[in-house]
């Protein structure tokens, strides 16, 4: 085994190292550092400064700024005006070399754009719809007409109205200086929000509506209604038919006359009661009185339903006699009421002769 021996280091070598790491050389290595540190500070405060477009923006307000448009904008200049804002819901472009030359009157220099040369401008805003101006105007024409709200809708006049106004503007919309013709049906009116800081003037026609009983299906003839094949539904009341209820449970149960479309409105002359008796069924006479209750069978001549009065012939007389249906296979004869004779008239008394 060969042992190793451990190095030793000739004294020259030693001092040499110590000379090469003397405090002057340590001394020129961190004023180095600290001329380099000085040297990058203002290239990092240069690039903490750099102006930048913020690209495509959505306006609070009427005027755009500096700082809308330009991050990094010195807070001193950040809110100084530059643009008009679109209208209202609406949008537009700015060309940049247009936010070049507004920085630069500012005395800044240009933002870094990307390459862009436009960006788009949208307008915040808050849309109020045909179905609130329509309240308003039908809450206003229940006030000064009287007319019921619930049963009353208004056709307006061209596009659906839309209200436009700014998304932090919350006030109660409102319809003054309406008109109303009762004849032509014809409404106008002033519709405003607030303390009229939006306001729309619309006009249309005032239907007045009515709730009806319509199908939910197709229903065949011979079909018997039941209560999930009805609905009922607020439709104008011009154009209804005269026998239309809005009773749902009025038709439940009868059967249909013929072939009705889903959304039908139904109507008494279209629909029957189902027949409980059917003509040629051999059905159960009743006859009833105080203290006498017969019954015999019978031959319908004729079908009917419930209440319906019908022929039916009797088996002993052969006679046919009118009996009214009470339910499936049976009818019911009422007694015949007695006679009273009239009273005799009380004698004229003959005149007294001299």
């Amino acid at each position: 085994m060969i042992d190793s021996a451990p190095a030793v280091h000739a004294p020259g070598v030693q001092e040499a190292r110590r000379v090469l790491l003397g405090p002057g050389i340590l001394s020129r290595t961190a004023l180095t550092l600290l001329a380099l540190g000085l040297l990058t500070l203002p290239v990092l405060a240069a690039d903490a400064h750099r102006l930048a477009l913020k690209g495509d923006i959505t306006a609070e307000r009427d005027v755009i700024t500096l700082g809308d448009l330009v991050a990094g904008a010195p807070p001193a200049l950040a809110q100084k005006a530059l643009f008009r804002a679109p209208a209202l819901g609406t949008s537009g472009t700015i060309q940049v070399r247009r936010i070049v030359e507004a920085a630069a009157g500012l005395g800044l220099d240009a933002p870094e754009s990307g390459g862009r040369l436009q960006i788009s401008v949208q307008r915040a805003a808050r849309r109020i719809a045909a179905p609130e101006i329509e309240g308003a105007v039908k809450a206003a024409l229940a006030k000064v007409r009287g007319l019921e709200s619930g049963f009353v809708t208004i056709a307006f006049e061209g596009e659906p109205p839309v209200l436009t106004v700014p998304p932090d503007l919350v006030a109660t919309v409102t319809a003054q200086e309406v008109t109303y013709d009762p004849r032509s049906r014809r409404v106008s009116a002033l519709v405003v929000v607030g303390e009229r800081q939006a306001s729309l003037r619309v006009a249309g026609q005032v239907v007045e509506m009515a709730d009806v009983a319509v199908l939910t299906r197709a229903i065949n003839r011979g079909e018997t209604l039941s209560a999930p094949d009805i609905a009922v539904e607020r439709r104008p009341r011009e154009g209804l038919p005269a026998d239309s209820a809005a009773d749902a449970a009025a038709f439940i149960g009868q059967v249909a006359q013929k072939p009705l479309g889903a959304g039908t409105a139904l109507r008494a002359g279209e629909l029957s009661r189902p027949d409980l008796v059917a003509r040629g069924e051999a059905v159960t006479i009743v006859y009833e009185t105080p203290g006498v209750a017969l019954a015999l069978r019978g031959q319908a001549r004729e079908g009917g339903p419930l209440g319906a009065v019908i022929g039916v012939i009797n088996p002993v007389s052969k006679k046919v006699i009118q009996a009214t249906v009470i339910g499936p296979g049976r009818v019911t004869v009422a007694p015949i009421a007695p006679v009273m004779a009239a009273p005799a008239a009380p004698a004229r008394l003959a005149s007294a002769r001299p």
